[in-house]
Order: structure tokens, then C-alpha cells, then sequence
């Protein structure tokens, strides 16, 4: 019985090109760093991001080069309320001094729409009450005029509060410029914790 001298021949096999060799070795690696960072964008974007604080405004509640956490995920289920502490872009008043729209603010809400915000004798007054405030640096050593905070605006005001450039300077808000709630110091870790 004669063989087939085709079937009795091993089958050459050429080498796979370079590409394709380098593809099933990496592949795996290359899917997982796409991932990760497409993840950490989204969690960034959306849920929360560090921020380093650069000045003295929010002294003493934070100090130059604290880093916070800024959650960006209650605000989509209810307003800010008074006493938190954001984290902003600045607004159009800002913008038309130069500031970028990409630069980030932190201050504390003070005021929320209707009600009255006034500065005299260095006290704060909400609605004609006294603002209870144990966390400002000192005093406020200017007064303001009454003020009434616009619907889906927010009064805003830093506890360094003679050092702070915020809503009593360039007045109102919109919460549409709210990146976050500022609400969990991470470094130094002598201080670590949350914040009120």
C-alpha cells in the first residue's frame, strides 16, 4: 500500500510575526491598565478625587498642605447644607478677574437660598440669628449689609475669615460650580479624620 508522501511530511510551522507574539504576552497586562484607568477616571469624575489645600483661608479647620477627600455623590441626593465645606470652581465674578475655570476653591456654606446673611459688630447673622461659630480663626473685622441668597445660590465664606477670599468679597454662589464635600482629611495623618 502506497503512503501519501504529503501526509507522511511533518507540517512546517513558521514562526508568529513579532506583533502578534508580543500581543499574547502583554495583552492581559495592557486590558487590566486600560481598566484601572478608565476606573479611576470614573471614580474621579464622579464619586470623589483628593485635593491639596494651598492657602491659609480655611485655617484653623485646614492648614496648607492637608490633603482632603472631596465626595462628590450626596449633593446628586440633597442640597448642601450650612456648615459644610466644599470644594468649588470659581464663579463668573471670579472668572472675569482671571481666575481659570479650572481652579478649585474650598470655603464653608453659610447661607442657603432665601435666607438673609449679615456681618456687623464681628459676628455672623442668619435670618437675623447669631451664626454659632467654634470654628473660625477670629472675629470678622468688616460688616456687611444684608444680603438675601437667590434660589440655586449658596452664600459661601472661609473660617480664616479675614483672610478669605469668598462670597462677602464676590458675593453669591451657583450651586452648578459645586465640585464636592470636602469631607475627610487624609494627610498629615496626625490629623487625620473627618471634618466639621
Amino acid at each position: 500500500m502506497k503512503t501519501n508522501p504529503k501526509q507522511s511530511q511533518p507540517e512546517s510551522t513558521s514562526p508568529q510575526p513579532l506583533l502578534v507574539q508580543w500581543w499574547q504576552k502583554w495583552s492581559e497586562n495592557i486590558t487590566i491598565l486600560v481598566v484601572a484607568i478608565g476606573l479611576a477616571f470614573f471614580i474621579r469624575t464622579f464619586i470623589a478625587e483628593p485635593r491639596y489645600i494651598p492657602s491659609e483661608s480655611m485655617l484653623p479647620t485646614l492648614e496648607v498642605g492637608d490633603r482632603v477627600i472631596v465626595e462628590k455623590l450626596s449633593y446628586y441626593s440633597h442640597p448642601p447644607q450650612r456648615g459644610d465645606i466644599i470644594v468649588f470652581a470659581p464663579p463668573p465674578q471670579l472668572q472675569a478677574q482671571g481666575y481659570l475655570k479650572d481652579r478649585a476653591f474650598i470655603k464653608r456654606v453659610i447661607g442657603l437660598p432665601g435666607n438673609t446673611i449679615e456681618v456687623k459688630n464681628g459676628r455672623v447673622y442668619v435670618d437675623r440669628e447669631l451664626l454659632t461659630e467654634s470654628y473660625i480663626a477670629e472675629p470678622p473685622n468688616y460688616a456687611m449689609s444684608p444680603v438675601v441668597v437667590p434660589s440655586d445660590q449658596i452664600f459661601v465664606m472661609g473660617d480664616n475669615r479675614n483672610n478669605s477670599n469668598d462670597s462677602h468679597v464676590w458675593g453669591f454662589l451657583p450651586k452648578t460650580n459645586i465640585i464636592g464635600h470636602a469631607c475627610f482629611r487624609f494627610w498629615p495623618l496626625e490629623r487625620w479624620g473627618g471634618m466639621r
